[in-house]
């Protein structure tokens, strides 16, 4: 079973439909006291939305969930599930949950903002998350702002838009992309397939 973390900002029927299709078996989580009790073999946090409006939202969660990560569940985060990981955000100078170390940062303002579209990723390490996509392979991205990282190892995937940025990271158990793969048609259902299937190890 998957839990998908209702902070009130998920595109959660979107993730749930996708998670359905590859079999994850999702289940909405919609509060901190059901998210402490799960029974589940992974979490997912989706995401639309500004930064600072997300951890406020999700700070009643943030107890439960770093449990769950030092328990070793895989953690999957989605666009701003995946930049709520990081250490802060210029966006409202926000501070994150600090799970991985690095900043979020606004988009060059010599390209369209926000990055609204596919775009192609580039792989830059073997990854089982990324099992059978390959570079080139196009994903759907909605963002203002992207991740720095201070530990570069930690970079899966890049794509290119007005600068090199972070698209796929992990770090142990936590994994997350800057895209949507709930909205990357069959590609984007390959990774959260490819999720499913990490939770079974």
């Amino acid at each position: 079973m998957i839990a998908i973390i209702d902070y009130g900002m998920g595109n959660l029927k979107s993730i749930h439909n996708a998670l359905t299709t590859v079999a994850g078996s999702p289940v909405i989580i919609p509060d901190s006291r059901a998210l402490a009790g799960v029974d589940a073999d992974a979490i997912v946090i989706p995401g639309v939305g500004a930064f600072g409006d997300a951890m406020r939202n999700l700070s009643p969660f943030a107890d439960a969930l770093f449990d769950l990560v030092d328990s070793g569940m895989p953690v999957l985060g989605i666009c701003i599930g995946m930049q709520v990981l990081f250490d802060r955000s210029e966006e409202g100078d926000a501070a994150g949950f600090g799970l991985i170390r690095g900043d979020v940062v606004r988009l060059p303002d010599s390209v369209r903002i926000p990055q609204m579209g596919w775009n192609e990723l580039t792989i830059r390490r073997d990854s089982d998350l990324l099992a059978g996509i390959e570079d080139g392979d196009f994903f759907y991205f909605v963002h203002s702002y992207y991740c720095v990282l201070k530990d570069e190892k930690a970079v899966v995937a890049t794509t290119d838009y007005g600068v090199d940025m972070a698209a796929v990271v992990e770090k142990d158990n936590i994994h997350a992309v800057q895209f949507h793969p709930e909205k990357s048609s069959k590609k984007g259902l390959v990774i959260l397939k490819n999720f499913v299937e990490m939770t079974k190890c």
